[in-house]
């Protein structure tokens, strides 16, 4: 399951993954959400939770996901992935240099702090 955090600025979207995530839902709820946000700005942040009952994502899910960050890739300014599960944090770490814009990492812990630091002002 997927749901978007609806408190955050215009310019920045948040999401909250649990349970299995399946492509219908990525479809439904992330990319309008997306679409949505790149209308009305040139940059755009985004927020990342995924909870500790997460248990899998569907390769069509993964395809909407790659979609929708590939069709905005100069777009994204700021990412904050929030999570306790380890190998979604070392993968996101791994990989981040390839990802567009500032990526960081976050324990759920510290998800007041990841919320601070996607809204803040400056780079």
């Amino acid at each position: 399951m997927i749901d978007q955090v609806q408190d955050f600025p215009s310019n920045t979207i948040g999401f909250v993954c649990k349970g299995h995530v399946t492509g219908e839902e990525y479809k439904a709820v992330l990319v309008p959400a997306v679409e949505a946000a790149f209308k009305q700005h040139d940059k755009v942040r985004l927020y990342y939770q995924v909870d500790p009952d997460f248990s899998g994502i569907e390769p069509s899910a993964m395809w909407e996901d790659f979609k929708a960050g590939v069709g905005h890739w100069r777009g994204w300014e700021r990412i904050a992935v929030v999570t306790d599960i380890d190998w979604i944090r070392h993968t996101v770490r791994a990989f981040s240099f390839l990802m567009p814009g500032t990526v960081k990492v976050f324990a759920l812990a510290d998800a007041p702090a990841a919320r601070e630091w996607i809204v803040a002002a400056g780079a």
